[in-house]
């Protein structure tokens, strides 16, 4: 095949163009009508009360952490197999960041070795958890929020890897990714090679009014203009800066692209779990290959991960046949900044036999039958001669 194929690739339709264009010609560039559009068709695809839409998946995380009173002293839990910027939030805050290892079978956080790690210390010690939807698949977290009730921690949801994941509760019931019924706060990314891709932008999902106005302050410098909450009012002109914020906003340009995305996002997942179901076919019962989750409920399917002995060798292989995969994600315990603040090799088994392994073949809609054909056969090829 002469044409590249990369893990992940954005699909940018003509309607997509126009929608943009359309906003050009408009009266807003930024903090105009299209954010409130897209919060709150994002709120109804998630099934969450609010949506705030900011620049990206990072300050969602960054905001999340200071709406909830992140600050020295405070700890924090989250998963080793994660992109940094889920670990990052918290040190941005001067909040400590602490770790426990994956789930082997899944790549989620281990939620019994987060028990295992909070029963270590006395209550009180730890503040929060930051889980993670790896891959596409969707933490249990009603099973992390009677966790956090018992040792009194608030849940940030990373799932910028899952609008429209879901998990089955103890109900029978699908809670989606992002709904909020069990995490305080729940985060999205659109960089390009997400479900939605905007180029650059996030949101933040609440069901907690509280959190919700502060993340709306916190969003734009700690500025409002609400007449209600200033603490005088000098004019149509007035507005307060109330507490130290940022400019996280995203501008009307790059929502006005989400909401076009955001129409096609069913049909997208739906592409994405039917790619799967060929993966899955063609490799769960291939000898030398560990397919990550196989088959699994409500996965939204980000990333198509595979795991093999010798993993450098397939990469550099599928390099050759013009195709890039990608390996998420180095531990972050293993960064060199992280070792610098005390962790180490060897912390985190699982989660550093996983990375050994793992490797993100092609994995988006876009992705035509031939081309998934020839990964597979590349894929074959590579792991049949080598075993």
């Amino acid at each position: 095949m002469n044409t590249p194929i990369p893990y992940g690739r954005q699909h940018i339709t003509d309607a997509d163009i126009e929608a943009v264009a359309k906003t050009l010609r408009s009266d807003f560039l930024t903090q105009g009508p299209k954010v409130a559009e897209f919060e709150q068709k994002f709120a109804t695809y998630t099934g969450a009360r609010y949506a705030v839409a900011v620049s990206n998946g990072t300050a969602a995380l960054h905001l999340c952490a200071l709406a909830l009173g992140v600050q020295h002293g405070q700890r924090v839990i989250t998963t080793p197999i994660t992109f940094a910027a889920s670990a990052n939030c918290v040190l941005y805050c001067g909040g400590e960041v602490h770790f426990a290892d994956i789930d082997p079978a899944t790549g989620l956080i281990d939620l019994g070795a987060v028990r295992r790690l909070l029963e270590s210390f006395p209550k009180g010690h730890f503040h929060g958890i930051i889980p993670v939807d790896f891959a596409g698949l969707a933490v249990d977290l009603e099973a992390a929020r009677k966790l956090a009730d018992e040792f009194g921690l608030w849940i940030i949801e990373d799932a910028c890897h899952a609008p429209g994941g879901f998990f089955i509760d103890s109900k029978g019931q699908q809670q989606h990714c992002g709904n909020s019924q069990f995490a305080d706060l729940a985060i999205f990314s659109f960089h390009p090679v997400k479900h939605i891709a905007t180029g650059e932008g996030g949101m933040i999902t609440t069901n907690r009014e509280d959190l919700y106005q502060e993340l709306l302050k916190l969003r734009t410098h700690g500025i409002t203009k609400d007449p209600a909450q200033l603490q005088r009012n000098e004019g149509g002109w007035y507005y307060e800066m109330q507490e130290l914020g940022y400019n996280y906003r995203m501008p009307d340009m790059l929502t006005a692209l989400g909401i076009s995305q955001l129409e096609r996002a069913d049909s997208g997942l739906a592409r994405r779990r039917e790619l799967a179901a060929v993966y899955d076919a063609a490799f769960t019962a291939l000898p030398g290959l560990q397919v990550l989750t196989p088959e699994a409920k409500g996965h939204a399917y980000h990333l198509y991960i595979i795991q093999v002995a010798d993993r450098k060798g397939l990469y550099d292989f599928l390099r050759t046949k013009q195709i890039f995969a990608q390996v998420h994600y180095i531990p972050v315990h293993t960064m060199p900044f992280y070792q610098g603040l005390g962790w180490k090799s060897g912390d985190f088994p699982q989660a550093e036999q996983y990375y050994a392994h793992c490797l993100s073949i092609p994995m988006f809609p876009s992705l035509t039958d031939e081309e998934q054909q020839y990964v597979v056969e590349c894929v074959r090829e590579f792991v049949t001669t080598s075993n």
